[in-house]
């Protein structure tokens, strides 16, 4: 089945917590995991975040107070959350939310970096945002 890898550790629980704005996971390795909501939007696998290849990326700024409103899961394989500010059209894998997870130290890290590197901070608005929240291409990228 695409994006299922037999060594992928499969889910066992799902909670959406929108208090502390975190995505609570449970693997089948007995691994645990409370993904924000903000690294997930600034990490979707999705077209408008990631590009359409190498260097395209869309830094994300103004996400720290995103919530998720809806999340359904997608076949046997992924996870996909709509948020507040409309996003929905990231696909998040099991392996993906695994990473996610396992990472998000490292990642925020990385995503300070690259905000501080552009003069920009966490709070500050998506330039040239357009409405609705997404860019309608349609693209999902599932990693």
């Amino acid at each position: 089945m695409a994006g299922l890898d037999p060594s992928t550790p499969l889910p066992t629980d799902i909670v959406v917590h929108q208090q502390s704005r975190t995505l609570e996971l449970a693997f089948s390795d007995g691994a645990r995991f409370r993904i924000p909501f903000e690294l997930m939007r600034v990490m979707s696998p999705s077209a408008e975040v990631q590009g359409h290849g190498p260097g395209q990326e869309v830094l994300q700024t103004g996400k720290r107070e995103v919530q998720i409103v809806a999340v359904q899961q997608v076949g046997h394989y992924a996870l996909q959350p709509l948020f507040s500010d409309g996003h929905e059209s990231g696909l998040f894998t099991w392996a993906y939310l695994y990473s996610l997870g396992r990472d998000q130290a490292q990642l925020m890290s990385d995503y300070e970096a690259r905000l501080a590197a552009a003069g920009l901070d966490r709070d500050a608005p998506m330039p040239g945002k357009k409405t609705g929240g997404h860019d309608g291409h349609g693209c999902g990228g599932a990693h």
